[in-house]
């Protein structure tokens, strides 16, 4: 079994497989900091996404890979951020039910690992894996899948090699509601020598401009714990200025909707330019009545930016909200701090732009997570002048029967 990981912060010393990995977000910030990264993604749209942006991918079902196979026998870190429809809705019976259902198949898992350590014979991850099938929303189990593979990579050994290695560090992300599906992977991995930390993360402090909420999960192998990202923002109040917020003096304020188009107007001389100032009004969630649609000036960060975000309006700021336009592609992907020229493809991109990883965000996290510096300004700008900077890596995107 390989060592802990070693106190020197290099970016070439880690290697990223990204289960789940959507269009990019997380694989994005990745080449940003220079850390070569492979995903693993199903979705058409999101495959000819990553494959016009060059991302390094494997196409197919991540229930049929494991940390054993050629393609990923090098990847010290592990990252995901698995389907979360049936936690998103936590807060009714179906999805308190999901969660629960969750947590008793982690504590199977955890019994099965055991037994295989001892040399014991019972429960096998393909018993497990049988009942997980017969669920009626197959996503549900999904969410285990990352777990599926830390216990593989601590009993099996990869690839060519003669004993188990472990991943190094652990990356996950997803929805609040699966923080506390994350709480019960803490007591697994820190039983089986990983230290770790999971909490939700306001991303309006880490420079992304909307008041999007994500639950983080970070395992590092060894004694020693991976930092939490450090907020470079202060957190959005609604109907309290920054300069109101003494406690929060020390930090820049947060980045509005407006601010992030004029940073792409200054990046990039071809993009259209929105007039300002606007108005965002949700049309999702409202139940059709005006009174209850939530808005959002320009000089705001944007609430967050989901799948549905086509359903927003853009109007002017006075009384008469006169149409502006909805929000393009380009646009929505910036408010997800995604570079301007970032080439969305397939049949909903929409969808794909709501359920991404913001990658600055990504940048923070990584960058805590593998003990690299924290991301300065030149950072910034490479992701903003993207893909004018990329980095040189494989960009092939491999089909395979799943």
């Amino acid at each position: 079994m390989s060592s802990a990981p070693s106190d020197q912060p290099q970016h070439d010393r880690y290697r990223i497989v990204d289960l789940f990995a959507g269009p990019g977000g997380l694989d994005l910030a990745a080449e940003i900091l220079d850390v070569p990264s492979i995903g693993i993604e199903w979705d058409d749209d999101a495959l000819a996404t990553r494959q016009a942006a060059e991302l390094r991918t494997e196409a197919g079902d991540v229930r049929f890979y494991g940390p054993g196979d050629l393609r990923f026998s090098d990847c010290n870190v592990l990252a995901g951020g698995p389907p979360c429809q049936t936690f998103s809705i936590a807060g009714n019976g179906t999805g308190r039910k999901a969660l629960d259902l969750v947590t008793g198949f982690i504590h199977r898992m955890h019994a099965w690992y055991d037994r295989e350590t001892a040399g014991r014979r019972g429960e096998t991850w393909e018993d497990i894996q049988r009942e997980l099938d017969k669920l009626e929303d197959e996503r549900t189990g999904l969410v285990l899948q990352p777990l599926r593979w830390v216990l593989e990579a601590m009993l099996r050994p990869r690839h060519g090699d003669e004993q188990p290695r472990p991943f190094e560090v652990i990356v996950l992300e997803q929805v609040p509601a699966v923080l506390q599906v994350w709480h019960e992977y803490e007591k697994v991995l820190d039983a089986i020598g990983y230290r770790t930390w999971a909490k939700v993360f306001h991303t309006e402090q880490y420079g992304v401009p909307q008041t999007r909420r994500r639950a983080v999960l970070v395992a590092r192998l060894g004694d020693r714990p991976a930092r939490q990202p450090e907020p470079t923002n202060q957190q959005y109040r609604k109907g309290v200025i920054p300069a109101e917020l003494p406690l929060d003096g020390v930090r820049e304020s947060w980045v509005s909707m407006a601010d992030a188009l004029r940073d792409v107007y200054t990046h990039v001389k071809k993009a259209p330019k929105r007039d300002m100032p606007f108005r965002v009004v949700s049309n999702y969630g409202s139940g059709g009545d005006p009174k209850a649609r939530g808005r959002r000036d320009s000089d705001q960060p944007a609430a967050t930016i989901t799948g549905k975000w086509k359903r927003n309006r853009i109007v002017s700021t006075g009384t008469a909200e006169i149409d502006m336009g909805r929000l393009s592609n380009e646009e929505a992907g910036v408010l997800q701090t995604f570079p301007y020229r970032y080439p969305w493809r397939g049949s909903d991109p929409a969808q794909q732009i709501g359920n991404a990883v913001p990658p600055w965000f990504g940048v923070h996290v990584l960058s805590a997570a593998l003990g690299l510096d924290m991301p300065d300004e030149e950072v910034r700008e490479r992701l903003l002048r993207w893909p004018e900077q990329k980095s040189e890596a494989p960009d092939a995107t491999e089909k395979r029967e799943v």
